[in-house]
């Protein structure tokens, strides 16, 4: 097993033309990927494809 933090970390990711309306849970590498993630996913709601950001 390794020691220390672990370098994968499970985030949430929010949809930034509808906020609140569509949320997913995603993995992120820490080290290779500091800065905040945004993707492309399907909100529901909207019933289109709209970019998500990592929230805290």
């Amino acid at each position: 097993m390794a020691k220390g933090k672990d370098v994968r970390h499970q985030i949430t990711i929010e949809c930034t033309e509808a906020p609140g309306t569509s949320r997913y849970s995603t993995m992120k590498n820490r080290r290779n990927t500091t800065s905040r993630l945004e993707l492309k996913k399907y909100n529901p709601v909207l019933r289109k494809h709209t970019l998500h950001r990592e929230i805290k």
